[in-house]
């Protein structure tokens, strides 16, 4: 892949009232969501929250399986984790990206209820080959991403839309990102 990196944005976040809010890391997230990047060429799966009792968790999670005996009864496993990172916010992210890269990547950001977006993956893929510069995709959990971080994107991803007449489209983020990645290396 074109040095796309993923991030799951735990903070800030919109609650259903469109309240700013931190949500809660959840353990398949950590476990799916870094097997779908390790199997779509993602080059880092960062997992963003500020709340250190979330470190604590996510550490001991990835720590698990970076223990041999673990590591040796599930290598899949510890092979996936691998690419996660956690920080703090994504500002920490998107500098982890410049600093390994030596450019600034594009902002990417997903939502299932946009109104207005700029294009597809494939669009996505071509501006970043454009403008040679890395990407990091954000997906958010509770009721999407914070207004302050789709003010700083420079691309807003088409929302999955499926076959149900009345336009249900509320997905796992689990399902989203698998979706998008496949979309994003089929195209």
């Amino acid at each position: 892949m074109q040095n796309l990196y993923l991030a799951l944005v735990h903070h800030p976040i919109k609650n259903k009232r469109g309240d700013t809010v931190t949500t809660s890391v959840t353990n398949l997230d950590i476990h799916d969501i870094a097997r779908s990047c390790k199997t779509f060429g993602v080059s880092k799966y960062f997992i963003v929250t500020p709340l250190k009792a979330q470190h604590e968790l996510v550490s001991k999670i990835l720590g698990h399986w970076e223990e041999d005996k673990n590591g040796a009864y599930n290598p899949d496993r510890q092979n996936a984790l691998s690419i996660a990172k956690l920080v703090d916010s994504v500002e920490d992210a998107l500098a982890a990206i410049e600093e390994k890269e030596g450019r600034k990547p594009l902002l990417a950001v997903t939502g299932a209820n946009f109104e207005s977006f700029h294009g597809t993956t494939s669009d996505l893929k071509n501006k970043m080959s454009d403008s040679e510069r890395p990407c990091l995709l954000l997906f958010g959990t509770g009721w999407g991403l914070h207004e302050s971080i789709l003010e700083k994107s420079d691309f807003m991803l088409d929302p999955i839309l499926g076959a149900d007449q009345d336009g249900y489209n509320h997905l796992s983020v689990r399902s989203a990102v698998a979706i998008y990645l496949d979309r994003y290396i089929q195209k």
